[in-house]
């Protein structure tokens, strides 16, 4: 089943641009010209992208906006056109996810098509419902007996034998068929409805629940999704905070990324999100470091790169789908720069020392994820020059000590 693509555009070229390289990536598309159209069809059929022409920026925003507030599309992914005096800046607040410029080429809009597809499969997967009723057992300050009425990769809907408990979060214990023991997950009660009906959000998962989860899901499917090849990456730049990677086709922001890489035959794993999206060029991630094993993680990861003998090391990306919490914050206790000179990517990389924070530091302390945070939005030239000095800056702490 090809993914669906809502275009929203009056320029014939950018049309045609568009038509030809979603058809190149088997992503089926239509085209309305008017937003009126867009929004009928917004309200009665499910896309995974609506593409957005911005040259009326209140049409654009009035889209994304109805879209967000339809129950079928409101995960959808968006994308909006925009000229290059209207900027990252101006596309974002039109309500976008990511900002392409106009005009549009072919070979560089399917350069970054190719993250936004591998993008719409995981979020098309994460967001598909399979049909199961089994035995859960639920604990909180009581045990309570539920049974299964749908499960996805983020939760489930559930029907209590009795009424729905006053607790924010429990943790359910069901044995899915085929698998050989127990999940056993937290989750919190994210909405109620009739009676003794609810959903459940999973929290905390571990990697393997939610690769067992992921595994069983994909079993029950008569046709699954393949997963896309990763996203080739040159590292640039790297904190114990985050790291900013170059590539002609970066995930958008927002996007929930899982990086490997490998040194001397030994590969390892962090993940994280993309807060800075350049089309074209690149991205910032900052690493995800709320639970001990992300830490851990994150800590090899930095010393598999840093081990790398002084090259720019490349990196694979995959997306584990859109990170829609506004509250999902990493711990940054101190700050770790690995410089380049301003070359290519494939320069050189040099270490520098360690940078203690004070005790106690958060994220704010770290120089390379603030600059994600607060500069997202810039032109991407801007950007890199901001990025240039704080290299600079390091390397001149560095030589004084």
């Amino acid at each position: 089943m090809n993914l669906k693509t809502l275009l929203l555009s009056s320029d014939d070229k950018t049309v045609r641009v568009l038509r030809r390289v979603l058809s190149d990536l088997e992503i089926d598309i239509e085209h309305c010209a008017a937003p009126d159209e867009a929004m009928r069809r917004i309200t009665r059929q499910r896309f995974e992208a609506i593409i957005v022409d911005g040259a009326n920026a209140a049409e654009a925003t009035s889209v994304f906006r109805g879209a967000k507030a339809s129950p079928v599309n409101r995960q959808a992914l968006a994308i909006v056109l925009v000229e290059s005096e209207v900027g990252l800046k101006g596309g974002f607040g039109m309500g976008a996810h990511f900002v392409l410029h106009k005009p549009l080429a072919v070979e560089r809009a399917k350069a970054s098509f190719r993250a936004v597809r591998a993008l719409m499969k995981r979020e098309r997967r994460a967001q598909l419902r399979i049909p199961i009723q089994i035995p859960v057992e639920s604990y909180g300050k009581s045990l309570y007996a539920a049974t299964t009425i749908d499960l996805c990769e983020g939760g489930m809907a559930i029907k209590f034998s009795g009424p729905v408990p006053k607790e924010g979060t429990l943790r359910f214990s069901l044995k899915l068929p085929g698998l050989g023991q127990k999940l056993d997950v937290y989750g919190e009660l994210a909405w109620e409805g009739a009676g003794d009906q609810a959903g459940v959000r999973f929290k905390d998962a571990t990697d393997e629940q939610r690769n067992s989860l992921r595994q069983w899901l994909g079993s029950q499917l008569s046709e699954p999704d393949q997963d896309d090849p990763p996203v080739n990456c040159r590292l640039t730049d790297l904190s114990l905070g985050g790291c900013y990677l170059t590539t002609n086709s970066p995930f958008p922001r927002a996007t929930r990324v899982t990086l490997s890489t490998k040194v001397a035959d030994v590969e390892v794993r962090a993940e994280g999100v993309v807060l800075v999206a350049h089309p074209e060029f690149g991205m910032g991630v900052e690493f995800f470091q709320i639970t001990d094993e992300q830490r851990n993680r994150v800590r090899r990861m930095i010393a598999t790169l840093r081990a790398g003998g002084g090259k720019s090391p490349e990196v694979h990306v995959v997306p584990d789908g859109m990170d829609r919490s506004s509250n999902d914050e990493s711990v940054v206790s101190s700050q770790v720069a690995v410089t380049r000179s301003p070359a290519a990517p494939g320069g050189e990389l040099s270490p520098s020392p360690n940078q203690a924070a004070a005790p106690g530091a958060s994220h704010s302390e770290d120089a390379l994820v603030d600059l994600f945070r607060h500069k997202f939005q810039v032109p991407v030239d801007n950007f890199l020059e901001q990025m240039r000095e704080q290299r600079q800056a390091v390397d001149s702490l560095a030589d004084r000590s």
